[in-house]
């Protein structure tokens, strides 16, 4: 059996964090797809479909998703069903994320330009990379983890690599 479902929309609105009980971060927000095709009136139609991550995932995508963000969501699909008020069955279809890639840099969002970033995020990891050339492929001695001084080599050529430049 498999319950696997990828999917590439953009928010509705900002999610919303809440907190469980017993302190579990958990976030839902609305991810509008579109369909592959037109409606009658030649219009594009959209599927708003319901998106629910957990713990430290909920967290990044409340810090970092906002209305209107493309946005790339992998998980799998739960139909859930509660009793309302009324002592009405109601039945609830929606993702369970595991995985959210953010396809958009914050900058291209709110109107300006700059270089298209994407970043992933699942289950408490996460990653960022960018899509323009460049960055540091491992010719390089200095490591973002090693505080040594990248600039100590006191004016000497220092060796780099055409795939190092960003043009």
């Amino acid at each position: 059996m498999l319950n696997r479902v990828i999917l590439i929309g953009r928010l509705t609105k900002d999610p919303e964090l809440r907190y469980t009980p017993s302190g579990v971060a958990v976030t839902q927000f609305t991810l509008a797809v579109d369909r592959p095709f037109t409606g009658q009136g030649g219009e594009r139609e959209a599927d708003f479909i319901p998106v629910v991550t957990w713990r430290q995932l909920a967290e990044t995508c409340a810090n970092y998703l906002r209305k209107g963000r493309l946005t790339a969501v992998e998980g799998r699909i739960q139909v859930r069903n509660y009793e309302n008020n009324e002592g009405k069955r109601v039945y609830v279809t929606e993702v369970i994320a595991d995985n959210v890639r953010f396809l958009e840099s914050n900058r291209e969002t709110s109107g300006g330009g700059g270089t298209r970033e994407e970043s992933s995020f699942s289950g408490g990891s996460s990653s960022s990379s960018s899509n323009s050339s460049g960055g540091n492929r491992g010719n390089n001695n200095y490591s973002r983890n090693n505080n040594q001084d990248p600039f100590s080599d006191e004016g000497k050529p220092i060796d780099i690599s055409d795939d190092d430049l960003p043009f």
